[in-house]
């Protein structure tokens, strides 16, 4: 019998519970459509729910609770609203939304239970029921990531526009005397065949009066006239124009800077400091220190203290930063070594099983009898995030009220961060999620917005606004950690896989062993062994690790789909008839793998590029966050023995395709930010401090490397999967695999250098 470890919780916890979870579970969900507290209303606006406000200008509010980082994310959320309201894009206005546990994003937990995909079985169902339940009771854990913004929110944004669109029909009918089944609604207005038609603005106050409209139907995917079009971001005209506004773009009355510098050393603090000479120039009105901040929930370790400057601009507290002299406590970590680190997994892997997470079959005696086996190590590096825009964090802190602008992931996280920075009830913090310059995992810490509430008492009252250097933020990230994965596989005779095997070291970014998603992409890849063993062994070290752009399946679609390349080629098997014989019984990754062989003329002469130099195809499938996308990417090698990718096929199933843009926006994007670290990414560590400090050693992939992207999209039925994470998991094995076809050789490390 299969054995899926990592359920064992989940299933003694439903046992432990009894009777309580059975009865919980035959009760009806608790309903997202109503805040426990009304939403607040402007001039002319009345709420129809808690998620939908109509103002008599026409407009149609939605209540917010994801954050915009160049995702699309706000773009496909009013696309559903619209949707089902029957309103035009162009009407949809965003507003932030609150705190209340309707916000919370289910889907970002409830993806992680330990179930495999396509497993809807009873238990499946019935803990999904009950842990949706008390994820609706617990305010505070609205964030953005996983890429589960628009599964999380597919339907309660759908139901929240179709229960207002009913309450506004039944405003129209109640006016007109009319039977509201004979009215219809249509680009933001009601209509009835006898010639009369309100628009939504019109009737917006007789429906707030209307009852709440619960139990609403919602369309049929034959029915849309939005989902699954093509649509500019509604944010395109703000970016444009210069009005939209990022975290540095928040600018408060009286406003103060600060700068800061961090301890170099990992976990550092101050030990002394100087100040005299800061406070002599310009500017200046306060030189503070700040002891080292933990991050909060998700992630490990803390940043490092430091010493911050306050000023009237940003130049002056830069410069000042300058002047003052300060002596390190460098901490424990001094000695620590990234490249020992890494041998110290490996080392770790020669005497440790790990713990499963799966295990079916006798993967040891299927071994032991295989006609040919592998055993192979493959490692991943520390990464940084690099966004875009550096961290930053705008405070107030006034007449015992918190005010914050942040550029967030996470609103529940940073209202708690800064409520405890501040010793006030985290009601008493009023936050502003503004856009943010990228994300990547980075925002969902709140190390950066705790510094800013410290900094905010010290300034009477005055906003201030932190913003870190480039050098800071690289050296002080969240950073995926490294990892080092042993793979072992059998072959019988005929190039069959009969054993596989994979254990993984690395850190387990805090979480206990029943919640550690170390694994993913890994323990339930859509291949079919006869006898398979996953595991992972924890090593922690003292570098501040956190989740990382497609998390865990970021090394795990590089450690399976490199393996399974290098098993094809051990059984003398083609790399895409192998994988499909394994992917047999699953018709949507099959599906997608052909497609993507198809488009990229899989298995056709590939003519040598205008430089002479032959190029070779390689291909990799990964299912991350409800979605499956497969790329094949054609390479070659200068002569400088430097590696060129030249052109990317990507296939996506992520069911619903409810923006085609915004997908092969994210495709792109996500291929373009593993391409950077497939080739270039790569933080090192030395004496407990980061080598790396700017883009020039820490390069992203440039425009002239930049490959042809050529995306399709396979239009599914199930609820929408991510796309702003999995199109990252498969460019770095798809790359790799490719090179071993060019040249023969099998490189198992990031990023990919040819000896």
């Amino acid at each position: 019998m299969p054995q899926l470890k990592r359920r064992h919780f989940v299933l003694g916890t439903l046992g432990a519970v009894g009777a309580l979870v059975v009865g919980w579970s035959a009760t009806p969900a608790a309903s997202r459509l109503m805040a426990s507290e009304p939403l607040p209303a402007g001039p002319g606006e009345v709420a129809l729910n808690g998620w939908v406000k109509v103002g008599g200008d026409n407009t149609v509010t939605l209540m917010m609770s994801q954050s915009e980082m160049g995702q699309g994310t706000h773009t496909g959320l009013a696309m559903l609203l619209a949707e089902e309201m029957d309103a035009t894009l162009g009407q949809v206005r965003i507003e932030s939304a609150g705190a209340d546990a309707i916000y919370n994003n289910q889907a970002v937990i409830l993806d992680a239970l330990p179930f495999k995909p396509g497993d809807e079985g009873r238990v499946k169902r019935a803990t999904e029921h009950v842990v949706g339940k008390l994820l609706r009771s617990i305010p505070g854990l609205s964030g953005t990531g996983g890429s589960s913004s628009i599964t999380d929110q597919w339907l309660p944004v759908r139901e929240a526009g179709a229960s207002a669109r009913a309450m506004l029909i039944g405003a129209a009918a109640a006016a007109w005397s009319v039977p509201a089944g004979e009215c219809r609604t249509d680009g933001g207005r009601v209509l009835h065949p006898n010639g009369k038609s309100a628009s939504f603005g019109e009737l917006a106050v007789r429906a707030a009066q209307q009852p709440l409209a619960t139990n609403v139907a919602l369309k049929k995917p034959a029915d849309f006239k939005l989902i699954g079009q093509p649509s500019r971001r509604i944010e395109n005209k703000a970016k444009l124009d210069g009005s939209a506004k990022f975290g540095m773009d928040t600018l408060p009355p009286g406003l103060l800077y600060a700068s800061i510098a961090m301890c170099p050393t990992i976990g550092g603090r101050v030990a002394r400091f100087d100040a005299a000479a800061a406070q002599k120039l310009p500017g200046v009105r306060k030189v503070v220190a700040l002891a080292p901040v933990g991050v909060t929930l998700i992630g490990t370790g803390s940043t490092s203290g430091g010493v911050a400057v306050i000023a009237d601009t940003p130049y002056h507290a830069m410069r000042a930063l300058k002047a003052v002299e300060i002596e390190w406590d460098h901490g424990p970590a001094a000695s620590l070594s990234s490249r020992e680190m890494i041998e110290r997994l490996s080392q770790t892997l020669r005497t440790s099983e790990g713990n499963a997470q799966l295990d079916e079959g006798d993967v040891a005696a299927a071994l032991k009898s295989a006609a040919k086996t592998l055993d192979v190590e493959y490692r991943v590096p520390f990464l940084a995030h690099a966004t875009m825009e550096p961290m930053n964090c705008t405070a107030q802190f006034k007449d015992g009220v918190a005010t914050v602008w942040a550029p967030t992931q996470a609103p529940g996280f940073v209202r708690g961060a800064v409520a405890s920075a501040l010793g006030i009830n985290a009601k008493k913090v009023d936050l502003h999620v503004t856009f943010l310059g990228g994300g990547f995992g980075r925002r969902y810490s709140t190390d950066f917005v705790t510094q800013a509430a410290m900094l905010a008492r010290e300034t009477d009252g005055a906003p201030v606004q932190l913003i870190w250097s480039r050098e800071e933020d690289m050296a002080h990230d969240y950073y995926r950690p490294a990892y080092v994965a042993r793979c072992k596989a059998g072959l019988d005779a005929n190039g069959a896989l009969v054993a596989w095997q994979t254990t993984t070291a690395g850190s387990s970014l805090g979480a206990p062993s029943f919640m550690d998603t170390s694994t993913d992409g890994a323990w339930n890849t859509a291949y079919e062994f006869p006898n398979a063993r996953v595991a992972h062994e924890p090593v922690e070290s003292a570098v501040t690790t956190g989740v990382w752009r497609s998390v865990a399946h970021s090394q795990n679609g590089f450690f399976v789909e490199s393996f399974i390349d290098e098993c094809a080629a051990a059984a003398g098997k083609d790399p895409v008839a192998f994988r499909a014989t394994l992917l047999a019984k699953d018709p949507r990754h099959l599906h997608v793998l052909k497609r993507a062989a198809e488009l990229s003329g899989w298995g056709q002469p590939l003519a040598a590029g205008p430089d002479g130099a032959k190029r070779a195809r390689g291909v990799a499938i990964h299912r991350a966050f409800g979605s499956i996308v497969a790329q094949v990417a054609e390479v070659s090698v200068d002569a400088e023995r430097k590696i060129c990718v030249h052109r990317v096929v990507c296939v996506i199933d992520c069911g619903v395709p409810v923006n085609p843009n915004l997908i092969r926006q994210q495709m792109e994007g996500g291929i373009v930010y593993g391409l950077s670290a497939a080739l270039h990414g790569e933080i090192t560590i030395e004496k407990g401090q980061v080598q790396q400090s700017n883009f020039h050693d820490y390069m992203p992939l440039r425009m002239n490397e930049c490959p042809v992207i050529e995306t399709e999209i396979v239009a599914g039925s199930d609820r929408p999967g991510g796309v702003g994470e999995p199109g990252t998991p498969p460019i770095a094995p798809a790359v790799a695999n490719a090179l071993f076809a060019l040249t023969g050789q099998r490189l198992r490390s990031l990023p990919l250098k040819l000896a």
